[in-house]
């Protein structure tokens, strides 16, 4: 079991306290339906048959737990994979198979749900300025968060902050030149500009660590609720696909204009939390690197991606308005479990 909801629920200490352990390995999640079960069972030992006995994919929730932790265990095995697991996995044509219908099921459901915004200025336009009243988890946990929820919220983004820029690394190869070049650079910052004290992910670990949570990668995937899920999934779909490079640039762009000034709010929560001073160096460093970034991404890698290859304006548009749809599923599940006074986590066991 990867982890659980009771080392971040009110009150509660880490689960075996803040591990730093580098050789750690990742566990295969508890199931959480038929389809995390057929892979779960293929992974550990079953064989590709587990993957042949299960319901249509089709008939299943694009959006529910099981669909969605299915598809992340998949694309675990392009990243760090598991303990236990054969590596030939990682490109079993069985289970790309399966994953394939995963992902057609996913995305037929987003183009259905996400209404485009228009043009890549316009999807653009309403990430740029926040309209006053807007009310986030960035913004509850400055003015009215508990360290509890603090906690939740860090712990439900290790699962992707612990790997944070890597999806992105995937789209390189698939860019040429200004586009190309001023990725790179914004991904050399991302990976901390060769110190790898500094890299985004070991900033997130250290501010886990100071928050007491576990910083073991993937230790918090059980705890995890789809919406979370789903928005790490997007980033793994949206880079393992050519076809699909500009949603990925797009979806990186959103999230580079959104993160300094919630940042920002987020630095101002730990400070009013009392949190160690320490926990501030991850969001100190976007406060100032996203900025920069965000200038970057809109410009010179869209801008140029756009007058190299025009089509793939309505691909840009997706990927900022799929982002964004998905990131407002996880602030409403937070804010509307926080509110009934409940943990947004899952239990286990």
């Amino acid at each position: 079991m990867s982890g659980s909801a009771a080392g971040v629920e009110p009150g509660a200490p880490a689960p075996g306290g803040a591990q730093r352990s580098a050789r750690h390995e990742p566990v295969l999640p508890t199931p959480r339906g038929h389809l995390s079960s057929a892979v779960t069972q293929a992974l550990s030992g079953g064989g590709a048959s587990a993957l042949l006995d299960r319901d249509p994919i089709v008939a299943v929730d694009a959006y529910s737990d099981d669909l969605q932790l299915a598809l992340y265990t998949c694309y675990e095995l392009h990243y760090r994979s598991f303990a236990g697991v054969d590596g030939q996995w990682e490109w079993d044509p069985d289970l790309l198979r399966f994953r394939g219908e995963m992902e057609r099921t996913f995305l037929t459901a987003l183009h259905r749900d996400v209404v485009p915004s228009g043009d890549i200025g316009q999807a653009l336009e309403p990430l740029l300025a926040e309209p006053l009243e807007a009310e986030g988890v960035s913004q509850h946990l400055r003015d009215i968060g508990e360290m509890w929820q603090l906690r939740e919220h860090i712990a439900m983004r290790s699962l992707y902050h612990l790997k944070e820029a890597d999806p992105h690394a995937w789209v390189i190869p698939r860019l040429t030149g200004q586009a190309k070049a001023s990725l790179v650079a914004v991904e050399y910052d991302e990976f901390g500009a060769g110190r790898p004290a500094r890299a985004h992910s070991q900033l997130f670990a250290d501010l886990m660590a100071g928050l007491d949570l576990d910083t073991r990668y993937g230790y918090y995937l059980d705890a995890a609720p789809a919406e979370m899920i789903a928005t790490v999934n997007l980033m793994s779909l949206l880079g393992l696909h050519r076809s699909l490079r500009g949603a990925l640039v797009g979806h990186f762009a959103a999230a580079e204009i959104t993160t300094a000034p919630s940042a920002r709010r987020m630095t101002q929560a730990l400070g009013r939390l009392g949190a160690p001073d320490a926990c501030l160096t991850f969001y100190l460093e976007h406060v100032e690197a996203d900025a920069v970034h965000e200038q970057v991404m809109r410009h010179d890698v869209i801008g140029d991606l756009v007058s190299r290859e025009p089509d793939l304006g309505p691909s840009i548009v997706f990927g900022i308005d799929a982002t964004t749809w998905l990131e407002g599923r996880v602030t409403a599940h937070l804010l509307t479990s926080w509110d009934r006074g409940h943990s947004s986590l899952r239990t286990t066991g």
